[in-house]
């Protein structure tokens, strides 16, 4: 494990290296990447900001409480745990969000149990989807992005089902 933590540093050193030998002024390089850089976080910052506000508009409204317990008898019957309703909704929204709720989860269940092991399969298998969505749509001029998020949506919450699934043999 020891040789694993030297693979980053040896990697910046061929790098430089490499630099040194080509006779490419890396500093320079380095600040006209970083300057094309800038206009990308601008075009992504407006995506960002709405669903930011969008996933904590969907917290705090109610909704989401709303939703788990409406929606709790329904992930019973398809071998989700209704514990981990709340989690299956929030993850596709928010991420650090989402760890909070696996931290709670898991500090309520214990770390070895069923339920936790199907919270940890459910955040670990599926995505913040309307977040990568915003990063990867943020430069398309053509913005169809129906079809794909529920794409993404309909694949995250399969997986969560297989998962749970195959948490009940493990």
């Amino acid at each position: 494990m020891k040789y694993l933590s030297l693979i980053i540093p040896l990697l910046f050193l061929a790098l430089f290296l490499y630099a040194l030998i080509k006779k490419i002024k890396l500093y320079d390089s380095f600040t006209e990447g970083v300057k094309e850089a800038v206009p990308l976080v601008l075009s992504l910052f407006p995506y960002l900001a709405a669903i930011l506000m969008l996933s904590e508009l969907f917290e705090q409204s109610g909704l989401s409480g709303f939703l788990t317990s409406a929606l709790a008898p329904c992930f019973r019957a398809l071998g989700i745990p209704p514990e981990i309703s709340k989690l299956v909704l929030l993850k596709p929204f928010s991420g650090s969000g989402s760890t909070a709720l696996l931290s709670e989860i898991l500090n309520t269940y214990g770390a070895d149990g069923y339920i936790s092991r199907c919270a940890c399969v459910a955040y670990g298998s599926s995505e913040t989807v309307f977040y990568i969505s915003a990063v990867y749509f943020a430069g398309i001029k053509n913005k169809k992005l129906f079809r794909p998020v529920v794409i993404s949506l309909i694949a995250n919450f399969a997986s969560v089902m297989l998962g749970c699934f195959l948490c009940r043999f493990l």
